[in-house]
């Protein structure tokens, strides 16, 4: 059974959008940027980049849109399972194009994986970098990061409590809140952060999408969206 829409338009507490993530047949209307490659281990989505980072750099990286646009007030839960490291996983919500664009129209420049397209280009979105164990510095003293974009500001900041892949026996559920101005992330119902926006510019709904660094391999499955 692939995903499952729900009219972004219910004005109640209730399912948006329901995706087992099973295999690359649930994810065929998605939207890929960047050189990302599908594989199907055991019943969840597993997700790499199709090219080396060694000779790409930060070329290899890439980022994957879920099709739907989601109204402000919702909850964003997925389950997550690093498979082979080092590398970065990010989430991206409330994603939209600037200048009254969707994000996806052609009036917006081209985006191709490179991560300045996304946290300093023409559109603006919040997003939750989680498992930051790309760089020897982020293994080190490891955090779970929230950015406001258009601009890479960092604006909250909780610890990370998944551990490397060697130690990580079974899926980890993800799970994002935005409602107005307030965003929360916990991980197995953990809080790790919570945040609210002051600035006066808080951002509504939006799209949401997923994102890796190379050479991280990692398995995602149960993708839920639910209205508050």
């Amino acid at each position: 059974m692939g995903a499952v829409p729900v009219s972004a338009a219910h004005s109640g507490g209730g399912l948006l959008y329901s995706n087992p993530l099973a295999g690359a047949e649930d994810v065929a209307d998605w939207v890929a940027e960047g050189p990302l490659s599908l594989g199907s281990p055991g019943g969840a989505l597993e997700l790499s980049s199709s090219v080396n980072d060694e000779e790409f750099g930060d070329h290899a990286h890439w980022t994957f849109w879920c099709p739907v646009e989601f109204p402000d007030g919702i909850r964003i839960s997925w389950e997550f399972l690093p498979l082979a490291e080092p590398g970065l996983a990010m989430v991206f919500f409330a994603a939209t194009g600037q200048g009254g664009h969707d994000l996806f129209s052609s009036g917006l420049a081209p985006r191709t994986g490179y991560y300045p397209q996304y946290h300093s280009g023409d559109i603006d979105a919040l997003h939750v970098s989680y498992f930051r164990h790309k760089h020897e510095s982020e293994r080190a003293f490891r955090t779970c990061n929230l950015r406001k974009s258009a601009g890479f500001e960092l604006v909250a900041q909780g610890a990370d409590p998944l551990p490397p892949t060697e130690d990580a026996l079974d899926f980890y559920r993800m799970e994002v809140v935005k409602d107005g101005p307030r965003a929360a992330f916990s991980i197995n119902g953990l809080p790790l952060f919570e945040w609210t926006d002051q600035s006066g510019k808080a951002l509504g709904g939006g799209r949401l999408g997923f994102r890796q660094m190379a050479p991280l391999k990692a398995a995602y499955r149960n993708l839920t969206v639910e209205k508050l």
